[in-house]
């Protein structure tokens, strides 16, 4: 037992040594940026085209803030912004989709998937359920009525104060993940050990099967599916390591976690807003689903043909 600890342990530094390389420089990076005129510039260039999604032009800045930081600040954003139902709820969905997305997509590039396919995907899957909710939904005129309203964080003054503030921030998120990493590794370690991961992969087959993956994908598809991407990642690292996960099912399972990660706290911090979450979180799951059958369907197509155009030529 206290070996098998050890193997976990292990496994977990190394995890946590190799995300914080990119977590903290990241987060050092955009907490200095929130000080300078940059993500003021980005949002007065986006807000002209926000009626295209059905929003004014105030809700640029949650965008802009949840997309450079995180669904905690985007959400403190839009509690300072008067909005209707269907604006704070198309914002919802919108964020679900796509937010964080330097660390996350980083965080992406470590397990082998190409930074620019997580990122089409996801601002793909904001822009485009902005547009069809919008185009769809004809009600929710009146102003939203916030649950709760979060107090600002207080800024920093002078350069020292905000390097400071960064490299806090940075910190705080290594040991968060590294207290998040080390016990899941450490569990997943006993887990193998006696055995129980691969009847949970049985379980699980049915539906990365449906999916168009293996069923050694499911531990990669449960460690999103619970604690999102970022702190999932050093999960899935692990898991495509171990499991011999393909680069095809390990891409698919990835397309599949953009669309659809972190389902019960992405989800419940969307409370405060006062829209009805159970809609975003069908919403994400049914897409998520049909996005990834249908690029499985299509990858299988091209594999197909190839193996056709190789036979021929032989």
């Amino acid at each position: 037992m206290l070996e098998t600890s050890k193997r976990g342990l292990l496994v977990g530094l190394k995890t946590t040594w190799t995300l914080g390389k990119v977590i903290f420089p990241i987060t050092l990076i955009v907490t200095i940026l929130k000080y300078t005129p940059v993500l003021g510039w980005l949002i007065s260039a986006i807000a002209p085209i926000m009626s295209i999604f059905g929003l004014s032009g105030d809700a640029a800045i949650p965008l802009v803030i949840g997309n450079f930081l995180n669904l905690y600040a985007a959400i403190g954003a839009i509690l300072t912004l008067d909005l209707t139902v269907k604006e704070v709820f198309i914002l919802a969905v919108m964020l679900s989709f796509s937010h964080n997305l330097l660390i996350e997509s980083s965080v992406a590039a470590k397990v082998g998937i190409k930074i620019w396919i997580i990122v089409s995907v996801r601002i793909g899957l904001a822009l485009f359920s902005a547009i069809v909710i919008n185009l769809v939904w004809n009600g929710g005129g009146e102003l939203a009525k916030y649950g709760f309203v979060q107090p600002s964080e207080e800024l920093a003054v002078g350069w020292f104060a905000i390097l400071l503030e960064g490299i806090q921030k940075a910190s705080f998120g290594i040991l968060q993940l590294a207290l998040i990493i080390i016990p899941l590794m450490i569990a997943i370690q006993f887990l193998k050990e006696l055995g129980w991961l691969d009847t949970f992969s049985k379980w699980m087959s049915p539906f990365t099967r449906m999916l168009g993956m293996k069923e050694n994908t499911s531990t990669t598809l449960a460690a999103g599916l619970l604690i999102g991407l970022a702190y999932g990642a050093g999960v899935m690292i692990q898991a495509a390591k171990e499991d011999d996960v393909s680069k095809k099912d390990l891409t698919l399972a990835f397309i599949f976690l953009v669309a659809c990660h972190a389902v019960i706290e992405d989800t419940l911090i969307f409370i405060p807003l006062g829209i009805p979450v159970l809609p975003l979180l069908l919403f994400r799951v049914v897409t998520a689903i049909i996005l990834t059958m249908v690029v499985a369907y299509i990858w299988k197509r091209v594999e197909q043909n190839s193996r056709k155009e190789a036979s021929y030529g032989n």
